[in-house]
């Protein structure tokens, strides 16, 4: 099970056992609360009648005409319409009765009982015994539903127990603003889980979707694919990616130093045998001549023709070195110094030195387009990147053919083009061609270091920029150079 759908069933399971805890919080503790909230305000008003008739009376057949019955009879006269948390209250449902010393009813307020004997009942029963009298019991015994919480207090007169005063009240009445406050707790709770789940949706989201990145981050390191560490607001997880990043920019370290020694192995593997080989045909050479100087000439122009070889390849290693080490430190951006460059300026003075070298094989430079623009730019860096790709153009192109040098502004992006009318890439090497020390026959010169195209990708990628290499369509001979930098 995938860990984003482990986290959404917990989090659903932690909302609904929340939601459960809270309604089973209020069956079992809210209502018993709201009835013991009720029984004891049954006492005090118990009480507070049972001491009214102890001091207003001499003996409870004076009930009847007392104050007290005569506020019964006539306290629904009135009637009243209040309404109490959304529940209509238009009359009063306490229920008043009062038992002799023996149990028997001499006053009932809804004058139904008067005249029974209740001195069964536990309200009167325990109150006569000097103890707590109180009940719930039901008035229709078909419905459970219908009960009523009857409260007893002592009547005194004189300091003798002659009666009781229970008051009564109907628990349904509680039980309407109970089960309406149920159903708000019900409402609440359905609302609370589809807030949760919408909540967790979103949380499990956002998690999901930072991890994909970390993972589509790890997938493309893997294939060694140019990235950059993806944007991740969870503290941890961005702790998470700078550790990724830094294994990745170790292993690139280790990765880079082995190609690096490779390559270097392998390019100055050949002129130093060049060399090697020549040095030795010197040596064979002078031995002979200490042993015939008859061809004195032949053994000088086979001299001179080896030293120069010498010379060539010596100058190869030379330049070949001095490229991988302008190429490292701008790969690990030592010295690089950004400022405001005219690329007018630029893009005119690598054309001017490279017009001797192109009159020289026969080749017409000619500038199409050369906008004038400022922005952020490290000069020295584009001024080699492009004198790179213009040598190339010059090493490709056959006397008598043409180069064109060719600017556009688009958007936030300067796009320079470099075309030429050699005869292209073959389709073998297109996808190669800026790969460190790989490098093609040139008909102009002998072969090159292979870093030059690497190190305008360098350049073009510190500029937030990219280089494109492509031959030429429509059956026309000749590559495409595009160089696009952002306008900063």
């Amino acid at each position: 099970m995938r860990i984003g759908l482990q986290m959404l069933l917990g989090y659903v399971l932690v909302a609904i056992l929340a939601c459960y805890l809270v309604l089973t919080l209020f069956i079992k503790e809210v209502k018993p609360m709201v009835i013991n909230v009720t029984e004891t305000m049954l006492i005090d008003t118990a009480s507070l009648l049972s001491s009214i008739v102890s001091q207003e009376l001499n003996s409870l057949d004076q009930i009847k005409k007392s104050h007290l019955g005569a506020a019964f009879d006539h306290i629904n006269d009135s009637p009243f319409n209040i309404e109490v948390n959304g529940v209509i209250k238009n009359k009063m449902i306490y229920r008043v009765y009062i038992t002799d010393a023996k149990g028997i009813v001499v006053f009932d307020s809804d004058k139904r009982d008067e005249g029974k004997d209740f001195s069964r009942w536990n309200d009167v029963y325990l109150t006569l015994n000097g103890k707590y009298g109180a009940r719930i019991s039901r008035e229709n015994i078909a419905d459970q539903t219908e009960t009523v919480m009857y409260v007893a207090a002592p009547i005194k007169i004189d300091d003798q127990l002659v009666g009781v005063l229970t008051v009564s009240k109907p628990t349904p009445n509680m039980s309407k603003i109970l089960n309406k406050g149920e159903k708000h707790i019900l409402i609440g709770g359905g609302v609370l889980i589809a807030a949760a789940l919408l909540i967790g949706f979103f949380i499990i989201w956002w998690i999901n979707r930072s991890i994909r990145k970390l993972v589509n981050y790890a997938q493309q390191v893997s294939n060694h694919e140019e990235v950059n560490l993806p944007k991740l607001s969870s503290p941890e997880l961005r702790l998470m990616g700078r550790a990724l990043e830094n294994m990745r920019l170790k292993l690139d370290g280790k990765d880079y130093i082995e190609k690096y020694v490779h390559n270097l192995a392998h390019e100055i593997k050949s002129p130093l045998s060049s060399i090697r080989a020549a040095t030795e045909i010197l040596q064979d050479n002078l031995v002979k001549k200490s042993i015939n100087s008859d061809n004195l000439d032949e053994f000088k122009q086979t001299q001179q023709r080896f030293l120069i070889n010498i010379e060539r390849q010596t100058e190869r290693m030379t330049l070949l070195i001095e490229r991988m080490l302008q190429l490292a430190r701008l790969e690990s951006r030592v010295g690089v110094n950004f400022q405001t460059v005219n690329m007018q300026s630029i893009i005119q003075q690598v054309i001017e030195s490279k017009l001797a070298d192109a009159h020289l094989l026969g080749i017409e430079l000619v500038v199409k387009h050369n906008d004038s623009i400022k922005f952020k730019a490290d000069k020295f860096l584009l001024i080699q990147a492009i004198s790179n790709l213009l040598s190339n153009a010059l090493d490709f192109t056959s006397s008598g053919g043409m180069i064109i040098v060719d600017t556009e502004i688009t958007g936030n992006f300067y796009t320079l083009q470099v075309i030429d009318t050699g005869a292209g890439i073959p389709d073998f090497a297109l996808d190669h061609v800026f790969e460190r020390f790989y490098s093609l026959p040139r008909p102009n010169r002998g072969k090159s270091s292979g870093l030059g195209l690497a190190f305008v990708k360098e350049v073009a990628h510190l500029h937030n920029g990219n280089i494109m290499i492509s031959n030429r369509k429509d059956n026309i001979k000749g590559v495409v150079a595009t160089l696009t930098l952002k306008i900063h």
